[in-house]
């Protein structure tokens, strides 16, 4: 749960405001309908589309999606697994009655465990979750990521502390000049380690 809260919420802050959906959905899907976490994530996810539609100047779904979300945060405490909810249910409010309000004013940034993490400050675990919510959205091709990441999660298993995998995730996140160099850098890593595998199948 942390992992896809904390990357959407630093999806969110960096201004990607159509993608962080992405990450809280792919948890959101696996939840208890009507639990307090499936009522945060729900909620959260109608903010992000709330603010898109608003941008774009839809209004109409701009103010139905900013009521929906504050139906999902109703009942929640004012923080919630670190997420703190009132100065977004403040903004949602003001947002439902005057969704043009997004010309005048950015949304309100999401502060999670005490600060309001951008990319650069997420570790390992959320930077794996954003980096293919990213690719998706920027129109790289997410299996090479996702490949990335699997061969992450194994040399952290494995207690190498000098994976190439992990450093080129954290880079295709954080580093929007250089993205499509690094991209093509973790493809050929993704490539090489495949090769080896099949080469080490290919023995017995």
């Amino acid at each position: 749960m942390r992992d896809h809260l904390r990357a959407g919420v630093a999806i969110f802050n960096d201004g990607h405001y159509h993608a962080a959906h992405d990450a809280w959905e792919d948890h959101w899907l696996d939840l208890e309908a009507g639990s307090d976490d499936e009522r945060l994530l729900h909620g959260l996810i109608q903010y992000s589309g709330a603010v898109s539609h608003a941008r774009e100047r839809n209004w109409a779904g701009a103010v139905g999606l900013a009521e929906s979300a504050q139906e999902y945060f109703a009942g929640l405490p004012a923080a919630y697994r670190g997420l703190h909810l009132e100065p977004v249910r403040s903004y949602l409010e003001g947002l439902a009655a005057d969704p043009e309000r997004i010309e005048r004013r950015p949304p309100v940034v999401l502060e999670h465990e005490g600060t309001a993490p951008t990319l650069s400050d997420l570790d390992i675990g959320p930077t794996a979750v954003v980096a293919v919510v990213l690719a998706e959205e920027l129109g790289y091709d997410e299996e090479p990521i996702a490949q990335a990441r699997a061969y992450a999660r194994r040399d952290l298993e494995a207690g190498a502390d000098d994976s190439q995998f992990i450093a080129l995730l954290f880079d295709f996140v954080r580093e929007d000049e250089h993205r499509g160099i690094v991209f093509q850098r973790l493809n050929e890593h993704v490539g090489r380690r495949q090769a080896r595998e099949k080469d080490v199948d290919g023995l017995f």
